[in-house]
């Protein structure tokens, strides 16, 4: 085991039984069996140090998602990535309450990776023209929702005893994002606007060879507002 893992797992063990304040450099390197500088010179500073324990501890999590196949039904992926992030939160709490910690300064890799590939998976939504909202809104609605919901439950489990507690409010929250296929648009104030986003990601996912990079990006600026009306 390199320096850089001696000191990433005495980090991760420390922080197993103790917050991200009470636990310090020092003793990180007194556990690790390194001195100060070696810490210093890899992670920069304690933040950075926390930053790359997230990432490694997301590590078998993210992986799982990046080996994801798509199905045929996007609104069902997006049904199994709120399960799974919920499962991994409950199963490593730990690592996933540091990862939302406002102690953690350095923002994490993980967190902006899980943030992307929720947002393909909600893209491929918009191009079946399955949302209700734009993409990016629709992304960050789900993102803080499962978070908060992971959060709530890892801090105060006894306000959490309903074991459907995070499955409804997934569905109530899928629910208000999107739209069974093959469904008209009942609201007539909502239809240029599904239509807009559902255009907008199509492009997105292939461009046209007959608009110019510059023609696209103003199209793309038109549906973007058409779609967030």
């Amino acid at each position: 085991m390199d320096a850089r893992e001696k000191i990433l797992e005495a980090a991760t063990e420390l922080l197993a039984g103790a917050s991200a304040a009470d636990v310090s450099t020092r003793a990180v390197c007194e556990r690790a069996g390194v001195g100060a500088p070696m810490l210093y010179r890899l992670f920069g500073d304690k933040a950075g140090l926390l930053a790359a324990v997230v990432d490694r501890g997301f590590e078998q999590y993210l992986a799982s998602k990046r080996a994801a196949r798509p199905s045929e039904d996007p609104v069902e992926d997006l049904k199994d990535g709120w399960d799974n992030h919920m499962r991994f939160a409950l199963e490593h709490p730990s690592h996933y309450r540091l990862m939302y910690s406002p102690e953690l300064t350095v923002p994490p890799a993980a967190a902006q990776e899980a943030h992307d590939l929720l947002h393909g998976i909600l893209e491929r939504c918009a191009a079946e023209g399955r949302l209700t909202v734009p993409p990016a809104l629709a992304t960050r609605m789900i993102m803080s929702a499962n978070v908060g919901a992971a959060l709530s439950m890892l801090t105060r489990p006894e306000q959490y005893t309903d074991g459907k507690f995070a499955e409804r409010l997934r569905d109530a929250v899928l629910d208000s994002v999107t739209r069974p296929a093959g469904t008209a648009v009942r609201d007539e104030g909502r239809q240029v606007s599904v239509a807009a986003a559902t255009l907008a990601a199509r492009l997105r996912a292939e461009l046209p060879p007959t608009l110019t990079v510059a023609e696209t990006a103003l199209l793309q600026q038109w549906l973007e507002k058409l779609s967030d009306r």
